[in-house]
């Protein structure tokens, strides 16, 4: 296989959604910060206005930090190892794409994060994007080309890539 046909990790997206603005999203993004290794998180704001929630459109109510390169792969390994106790994950969890994602219910879980009762417990969901080298070719602004077959990841070249860069089991 050459080097263009083997996948790799494009980017890790982590989000934390908090439902509302204030100190709890400023305690999210303060985890978040520590949890990416000093990344700084963006807030995602509502799309919509959501009377029973108490949510309107534009207010903040969450945060996220897109991590790509050695920091994606790092932080990878660890939700993984941190998510897939007995390292499983579902094929449900991956797209027709080659893309999949999973969520950690509290972020004490992760290595050297303690339980705060003022800042209290917060999940998060980490979306993994797999490409092949070459893909950007459909996506920039100058001489833009259709992306050639060869180099869409299906979900099963995703699914074994997984499996033996990070040695989890997917069933």
């Amino acid at each position: 296989m050459s080097d263009m046909q083997k996948p790799f990790v494009a980017k890790v997206v982590v989000h934390m959604g908090v439902g509302e603005a204030g100190e709890r999203l400023v305690n999210a993004e303060n985890i978040m910060a520590d949890l990416t290794q000093g990344s700084k998180p963006i807030r995602s704001y509502a799309k919509n206005t959501l009377p029973a929630f108490g949510v309107r459109r534009g207010q903040p109510i969450g945060c996220k930090v897109t991590l790509r390169g050695e920091k994606a792969m790092t932080f990878l390994a660890t939700a993984l190892k941190t998510y897939a106790v007995e390292n499983v994950l579902h094929a449900r969890q991956f797209d027709a794409t080659g893309n999949f994602g999973f969520g950690i219910e509290e972020h004490t879980d992760f290595p050297g994060q303690a339980y705060d009762p003022k800042i209290g417990i917060y999940g998060m969901d980490i979306i993994a994007v797999i490409e092949k080298k070459g893909t950007r070719t459909a996506r920039r602004k100058i001489q833009q080309k259709k992306l050639n077959t060869k180099l869409h990841v299906t979900r099963e070249e995703s699914m074994a890539f997984v499996t033996e860069t990070f040695g989890i089991e997917v069933e």
